[in-house]
């Protein structure tokens, strides 16, 4: 399993315990959840673990801290982006999460090709089973 040589070399660079990894191949990523508490000790000084990581795996490395709370989980997935509301529209056969984020923070919210987007979908997925994220 890919995923658990990926947390174990995060976990003995950074000396934090993720709580989740997830491989994207659609963005050449890694994404670790750790608990929120963590998130700067798991980035290390200047971003040094991260572009450690980085370097290393041959991807990207995304760190988000976890959140119990749906709308504390967003903000962290979209840091540092200032989202000031989230709604879950439900309907039948789909679950949308629409994230309302300051204006001048809407190219920061997207990124690159839509890349915190995918990233937001992805874990949305996964721990809440919403089908999409749209950003206002």
């Amino acid at each position: 399993m890919e995923e658990m040589k990926y947390i174990t070399i995060f976990q003995d660079v950074t000396s934090v315990t993720p709580r989740d990894c997830i491989v994207s191949d659609e963005l050449n990523s890694i994404v670790f959840v750790v608990d929120n508490d963590k998130v700067g000790l798991a980035v290390g000084k200047r971003g040094y673990n991260v572009k450690y990581l980085a370097k290393l795996f041959g991807k990207s490395i995304d760190v988000v801290g976890w959140a119990e709370n749906l709308e504390e989980f967003v903000k962290n997935i979209f840091t540092p982006a200032r989202v000031y509301r989230v709604q879950l529209i439900e309907s039948p056969n789909r679950r949308l999460l629409y994230v309302y984020v300051d204006p001048k923070d809407k190219g920061i919210a997207i990124g690159k090709n839509g890349r915190n987007v995918v990233k937001a979908k992805i874990l949305m997925k996964r721990y809440y089973g919403i089908d999409g994220v749209v950003i206002y």
